[in-house]
């Protein structure tokens, strides 16, 4: 059976190169990172050069990258030490972003009475600028925007500099869930105000359960893990100084082959579009999709004109045809909930019908996007 694989949104294929960095770090480099002895001090290195690494291509000082487990920690560790520490008492968010994001305000509302306001969105979820400054203008109360740089479900892009100079503006602070950009966008953040920013190494062809959280220097932010003075005393316990090293390798040629794969993954989307649309009559696509300025070139989220019924068999046929995508965030697998970020942009008459993810890497080819639409075109015409 072919197989494909069109959920890179969701996690990568490691990079060759990462499996071999990993390995050597495991075999040699066992060392904790706090003890004082070679072994340790050795680690510690090879740590303090990841962090150098990552913090270069950002633009910023390596004491500002804190590792962590990934996005999800990192984004709790913003949005709650912001609220417990920083004395924030008002969020503004949207109502499309990661659960990550959503669920941890939701649970700061209720544990400490903050004010949460969601910023008007257009049919694509593209933020409404004029509606985002009239709400900070509204209130004097400390402010925490937390707007994702490409959404997860439709890629769908925010302006993350205009969205800083906003914040600077009016004093409040700025956090983006940059998780599905990392490795994909150069990101200048010494050009950027931005005072916070989370990743995952998973993303861009790393190891899972390794990120790191940017920290714009002299934010008094607190960690909410406690038991060590690690990461500069903002996120306690022992560094997976394996799966770090596995990081700054990931983004480092993620970096190096930035211009050429990022042509050829938007050639592959550009195809899948054209195909779809010229072989599927009805086929829609959902968030910014048609419009490569205002979409990411990682992702295709398609609405298909099919009933319900088969609706319910879809990805079932397609994880039988070997095709591996999404209908929306990985993190949602298993929940019988429908996306909430589609609930949000869609129509009722488009959210009758199925939406699928498909989302490339530069592993990708276009032989596997003429079997995808083949498969397609089958299912829909039985």
């Amino acid at each position: 059976m072919k197989k494909v694989y069109f959920d890179s949104a969701a996690t990568t294929q490691l990079r060759s190169e990462v499996i071999r960095c990993i390995s050597e770090v495991l075999k040699t480099e066992y060392g904790n990172p706090s003890s004082t002895h070679s072994y340790g001090r050795s680690s510690k290195s090879l740590l303090e050069n990841a962090r150098k690494e990552i913090a270069g291509h950002l633009k910023v000082n390596a004491s500002e990258i804190i590792f962590t487990s990934g996005g999800t920690e990192a984004d709790n560790l913003v949005l709650q030490s912001c609220v417990r520490d920083l004395g924030v008492t008002r969020i503004i968010t949207s109502k499309i972003e990661h659960h990550a994001v959503l669920h941890t305000v939701q649970e700061l509302q209720e544990q400490y009475n903050i004010t949460v306001a969601y910023v008007k969105l257009d049919e694509c979820g593209v933020v409404d600028f004029e509606h985002l400054e009239s709400l900070l203008r509204e209130s004097d109360e400390k402010t925490l925007i937390s707007l994702m740089h490409v959404n997860n479900e439709v890629g769908t892009l925010l302006d993350l500099k205009q969205t800083a100079m906003l914040a600077k503006e009016h004093n409040a602070l700025f956090h983006s869930d940059t998780v599905q950009s990392v490795g994909h966008y150069e990101l200048d953040f010494s050009e950027i105000p931005i005072d916070f920013a989370a990743a995952a190494a998973h993303k861009f062809h790393g190891p899972k359960g390794a990120g790191f959280l940017f920290v714009r220097k002299n934010s008094n932010l607190k960690s909410i893990i406690h038991g060590g003075e690690q990461e500069r005393g903002l996120r306690a316990g022992t560094e997976a100084v394996y799966a770090i090293a596995g990081m700054a390798e990931a983004l480092k040629i993620s970096y190096q082959n930035l211009k050429k794969e990022r042509a050829y993954i938007l050639e592959l989307k550009d195809y899948f579009k054209e195909e779809l649309s010229a072989k599927i009559p009805g086929v829609k696509f959902n968030g910014a999709c048609e419009d490569n300025e205002r979409s990411t070139y990682t992702l295709l989220n398609v609405c298909l004109p099919i009933s319900q019924e088969k609706a319910m068999l879809l990805l079932f046929q397609l994880d039988l045809k070997g095709i591996a995508c999404s209908k929306g965030s990985a993190c949602q697998s298993g929940s019988e909930k429908g996306s909430h970020v589609l609930s949000e942009i869609l129509s009722e008459e488009d959210l009758k019908k199925p939406s699928i993810r498909f989302s490339f890497s530069s592993f990708n080819t276009k032989e596997e996007i003429d079997y995808v639409v083949e498969v397609l075109q089958s299912f829909i015409s039985e």
